[in-house]
């Protein structure tokens, strides 16, 4: 079936890239027997659950249409809005003291009629990722995959089952991970305290070298024709068998599509694939926020434009945010998480936004930053998760005091700095604190190995060593191998 318009959408094999500890919220954790990765269908039942656990039931509207937010006449005064709906074909309207919007990066398709050139003759089928369900109908077909993010990635490998031969587009390159890290879900393995202090007092150059050199251990991506152009650490993607499915013949990597004719394929290097019967393009999503009226819309068109990528810094009174509107690198569900405990502060008074002054000058500092990388302020640019995390968690008051850790819980505090940076951590002290916090913290390394003892194996204790102490191994050499990198850069 097609998806309805303006809702996103996911094809029916997708399995999450972010681990079950690292995407979990704060206070619920996912039962202990789910894979460390899990297909979309168990992520849906733990939203569920999430949902009945907090008795949210009863206070959500379902299939009910936003299609108008404007400001309240007396807007300066009372920071009010008004929403207009629809359901079942009758319209309504409502005054809220706030809004949140949700709806994130992927409402509305990057449609690619226009970006390349002769699509409009091609005779095959073309359509957007949105609309890929399944492979089924590509059977014995010729298809061209254009993007190289992680659904297109994906959706090479899973069209390869069947399809007579696919290629695969792409116009900057990509590197590419596995789910895996020496045997852990990696974002458990990199997403800590510690790398991340680590790659702010590196320069970039260091820290880029390094993780190239990590990323060509597995395979060497300029073999394969995926390198990024000018190595850059900008596109990672996840996939645990891409590298095999090139190598094996059944996915050919392509540069990025000059043109198209009506049967053919025209790439930027001269050469030409005939005969092709479908195109799929995984050119993602544009950000759409029609519904809000246009003197606030035209200073929400990026996430860069916000305070902290949450709040339109230029309302007379705080009471619109934008959750979710941003991209971490890492799971997004924590970052919201984090933005809503907030967002809510702010609009009941307990926390206060800086002066507008403040505001744009860092919303400038930001925008400055990005034009040093070459990127426009309307790009979409990833934030680093940890320190994203930490700076959400400074405003709330609820990020954790690690020396002060290290003072009166030792253990505690070599998991929090060492360890997975997992959304408990910032449920440790401040508003919302949660007494279950610590131990969700130190037995989450139990809950990465539940899933996978479905096979016991006598004397387990003879093939296990502390796994703590293999982390400060590994720590150890990065931090070593870092240095001697650093020396060799001097």
């Amino acid at each position: 079936e097609i998806p309805e318009k303006e809702r996103t959408s996911v094809h029916r094999s997708l399995v999450t890239n972010t681990a079950k500890e690292m995407t979990c919220f704060s206070d619920f954790p996912f039962p202990e027997s789910c894979p460390n990765y899990m297909h979309h269908s168990m992520m849906l039942e733990y939203l569920k659950d999430y949902a009945k656990h907090f008795h949210l039931l009863d206070c959500i509207q379902f299939k009910t249409v936003v299609y108008s937010i404007r400001k309240h006449p007396d807007f300066t005064s009372t920071g009010q809005w008004v929403v207009h709906t629809e359901a079942n074909g009758q319209r309504a309207s409502a005054v809220f003291d706030a809004v949140m919007i949700c709806s994130g990066h992927y409402a509305e398709v990057n449609e690619p009629l226009h970006s390349f050139p002769g699509l409009e003759n091609f005779k095959g089928h073309y359509m957007h990722s949105w609309e890929y369900r399944e492979p089924k109908g590509l059977e014995g077909k010729m298809v061209l995959v254009v993007g190289i993010g992680n659904t297109g990635g994906d959706i090479a490998v899973e069209v390869s089952h069947t399809a007579a031969k696919v290629f695969l587009s792409t116009r900057n390159g990509a590197w590419v991970m596995s789910r895996i890290s020496n045997g852990w879900p990696h974002d458990m393995v990199f997403q800590t305290r510690f790398f991340n202090s680590l790659q702010r007092l590196l320069p970039a150059s260091i820290t880029n070298k390094f993780f190239a050199n990590k990323f060509n251990k597995w395979f060497n991506h300029k073999n394969y024709g995926l390198i990024p152009i000018n190595s850059s650490l900008s596109c990672v993607i996840l996939n645990d068998t891409l590298p095999s499915y090139i190598l094996c013949g059944l996915v050919v990597v392509k540069p990025n599509v000059k043109k198209f004719t009506e049967s053919s394929a025209i790439f930027e290097d001269g050469t030409v694939e005939e005969n092709i019967d479908v195109v799929i393009f995984t050119t993602g999503y544009t950000a759409s926020f029609l519904f809000l009226e246009e003197s606030v819309r035209n200073v929400c068109k990026s996430s860069t434009f916000l305070y902290k990528q949450i709040f339109p810094p230029h309302l007379q009174k705080p009471t619109l945010a934008f959750i979710g509107y941003i991209l971490p690198m890492g799971s997004v569900l924590p970052a919201a998480e984090l933005q809503a405990r907030w967002v809510t502060r702010v609009f009941n008074g307990s926390s206060k936004l800086p002066p507008v002054d403040r505001m744009m000058n860092e919303i400038a500092k930001q925008k400055k930053m990005l034009l040093k990388k070459n990127i426009s302020s309307t790009e979409k640019e990833s934030s680093p998760f940890v320190h994203y995390m930490d700076e959400i968690a400074v405003c709330i008051g609820v990020k954790p005091n690690v020396p002060l850790l290290f003072l009166r819980d030792p253990k505690l505090a070599l998991e929090v700095f060492f360890g997975p940076c997992t959304s408990y951590q910032y449920r440790l002290c401040g508003p919302g604190k949660w007494e279950k916090a610590r131990n969700a913290i130190l037995t989450q390394w139990d809950r990465v190995l539940k899933p996978l003892k479905t096979r016991v194996i006598d004397n387990s204790s003879k093939h296990t060593t502390s796994s703590f102490w293999k982390k400060i191994f590994s720590l150890s050499t990065f931090l070593g191998a870092a240095i001697i990198l650093y020396m060799y850069h001097v």
